[in-house]
């Protein structure tokens, strides 16, 4: 990213905040009332103070615990379900009915069932954030092997290899970039349901303390608890998506736009496959015996 991008972003935030702080400041109540708004400055100096205290990161300790442990199994889980509902005819009618009925059902309205169902409130926290994460992961990945061409997999078998062999070199490397974008979903609703999830049942994390703040009025620890949240979301949002690009490095970039404004795909020598390169080769061969000139 150049840095013309990175000045004007941060020249975007830097805006919103005088924004914030002169209608704070002002204490200006038109149509929105914002004279019991903290101001940048108050909440600023309230952060400094948590970032001193051990239960500010004790709470986020836990935060990032429970997203962690509750990301990975969906993410495990739900490319597993995926592929086995795009690629299986029985797991698609004994799975897909369920997975079309229950995802509807927002992740935070099963708060009732984790707490039926599970013995302490942070497996029920888990739980939560597992649920909000694994309904993305599956639709995504279940779109993902289903778009790829039969063409790749039919080349696997003719070559002598087997499921496990199209499974591990065409259906997951094909559609890591549709799990990918399921992934991000899935990060993002995540935050939002164990924060959630934490205001109801937790004892622990930013969701709870931030829940406490308000309840004893304390609107600048309610904001350093909502900024706290975004960081971390922002963070880990930023994790995945590096992830995702590392691990579909080898799918053509687009080129940087130059003058005339126009991107073009940068195709690298990694990028080819050995039949592009074979390809390549018997059409060079191809073209240099048909410019040969006849023998007199």
């Amino acid at each position: 990213m150049s840095v013309g991008r990175w000045l004007l972003r941060a020249a975007s935030l830097a805006a919103a905040l005088g924004l914030w702080q002169l209608l704070t400041s002002l204490d200006v109540n038109l149509w929105l009332r914002f004279e019991q708004f903290p101001t940048v400055g108050e909440v600023a100096s309230a952060f400094a103070d948590r970032l001193g205290t051990g239960p500010y990161w004790q709470d986020l300790g836990h935060s990032l615990r429970r997203i962690v442990v509750g990301f990975l199994l969906a993410a495990v889980l739900g490319v597993a379900a995926g592929t086995a509902i795009a690629r299986s005819q029985w797991a698609a009618d004994l799975l897909g009915p369920l997975v079309e009925v229950v995802r509807p059902v927002p992740a935070i309205a099963l708060v009732p069932v984790a707490i039926l169902l599970l013995p302490t409130n942070e497996q029920g926290i888990v739980f939560i954030t597992f649920t909000a994460a694994f309904f993305p992961v599956v639709v995504s990945t279940r779109h993902a092997v289903r778009a790829l061409t039969p063409v790749w997999e039919e080349a696997v078998l003719t070559m002598g290899g087997g499921r496990l062999r199209v499974l591990f070199s065409v259906l997951l490397p094909g559609a890591l970039p549709g799990i990918f974008g399921g992934l991000s979903v899935g990060i993002g609703v995540s935050w939002i349901c164990v924060i959630s999830a934490e205001m109801i049942s937790g004892e622990y994390g930013v969701g709870y303390r931030t829940w406490q703040d308000y309840t004893i009025v304390d609107y600048p620890g309610v904001f350093v608890g909502m900024t706290t949240i975004g960081a971390l979301g922002w963070l880990t949002a930023t994790a995945v998506e590096l992830l995702g690009r590392r691990a579909t490095s080898w799918l053509p970039r687009p080129a940087a736009r130059g003058a005339s404004g126009a991107s073009r795909p940068v195709f690298r020598t990694a990028d080819r496959t050995p039949a592009d390169t074979g390809a390549a080769a018997r059409t060079a061969v191809r073209t240099d015996v048909s410019r040969k000139e006849p023998v007199p």
